[in-house]
């Protein structure tokens, strides 16, 4: 595989419309039935295969219907905490914080000026 670093924008989203495409015709669906399915529209479903991905709402869609939105899966995990990060975190949570004063302002004892 190429790294995906040296292609263009343009030609990583034509390598992921072919995937799609390719995925898609080893499941034996049309893109008719694809669009139906993924609630999507005909003609959206033949720009991504073309590489026009314009909405990724409608890509999410397609992913999900073919069975491949695990494929975005590191994007959506939760970064896991070190053992460091895990202490200060229970620390700060074992550790309160004033969210309120508790009592009213004292007034100070000054005498009032005559005027």
């Amino acid at each position: 595989m190429d790294n995906i670093y040296m292609l263009s924008d343009t030609m990583i989203l034509e390598k992921i419309g072919n995937r799609l495409r390719q995925v898609r015709l080893k499941q034996n669906i049309t893109q008719q039935s694809l669009a139906e399915a993924a609630g999507v529209s005909l003609s959206s479903v033949k720009k991504i295969e073309k590489g026009e991905i314009g909405s990724f709402d409608s890509l999410l869609r397609l992913l999900r219907t073919l069975g491949l939105l695990d494929t975005l899966q590191p994007l959506v995990e939760e970064e896991q905490l070190s053992p460091n990060e895990y202490y200060e975190w229970v620390h700060n949570a074992k550790t309160k914080t004033r969210k309120r004063a508790a009592g009213k302002l004292q007034q100070s004892s000054k005498e009032e000026p005559a005027w």
